[in-house]
């Protein structure tokens, strides 16, 4: 069995997943984000590798970035290392510093899910990932966009994504775990929540 079939079959679940965090506590546990001390940031947390509604988070990110230096972003992806740096390539281009991989955007992996357990971010139902407004939105987003589905190396079609905006004080400004599969964060909203405070 292939990696595209495997990623249809692989439901599974997550262990001890925590509450999402809400507007004003403290950020759930940080370890593995590498985050700068001092700076805000924002973390998403990523849909399968291959997924054009991670791609477009992704290059979401990745605009956002390069227009707000003074916020760090941090994308997380599930699927391995390996596969998560070949789907990068293919998103951002082969070039992975200067315009195409800004300083202050840094893309980790996190296949052991332990990360997403820790922001509340578990396993998704079956109407969340084939509700058939997101299967429209991946005709729009090949239309609109250009942005089509890629092969699926590892990771898996059930697990659910979200975004998170933290201030300087590791305080939660912005809290956005997804609804959909094509549930994609606006980042200048997240941006916006954390300039206010």
């Amino acid at each position: 069995m292939g990696p595209e079939a495997r990623s249809w079959l692989s439901w599974h679940t997550v262990d001890n997943v925590a509450k999402v965090p809400e507007v004003g506590s403290a950020a759930p546990n940080t370890a593995g984000l590498d985050l700068r001390p001092g700076r805000p940031a924002i973390i998403t947390f990523l849909r399968h590798c291959g997924c054009p509604f991670a791609e477009q988070t992704l290059i979401r990110a990745r605009d956002a970035a390069l227009s707000h230096q003074d916020i760090d972003f941090i994308a997380i992806s599930h699927s391995d290392a390996a596969s998560t740096e070949r789907w990068q390539r293919a998103v951002l281009g082969e070039k992975q510093t200067g315009d195409n991989l800004p300083d202050n955007l840094r893309i980790s992996v996190d296949d052991e899910l332990k990360l997403f357990a820790a922001w509340g971010i578990g396993a998704s139902s079956y109407w969340h990932v084939l509700d058939p407004r997101s299967m429209m939105s991946v005709l729009r987003l090949q239309r609109d966009h250009n942005i089509s589905v890629r092969p699926t190396e590892s990771g898996s079609r059930w697990q659910k994504s979200g975004s998170f905006a933290i201030d300087h004080n590791r305080i939660v400004r912005w809290s956005r775990p997804a609804t959909r599969a094509d549930d994609v964060p606006s980042f200048e909203e997240a941006i916006a929540c954390i300039e206010s405070k």
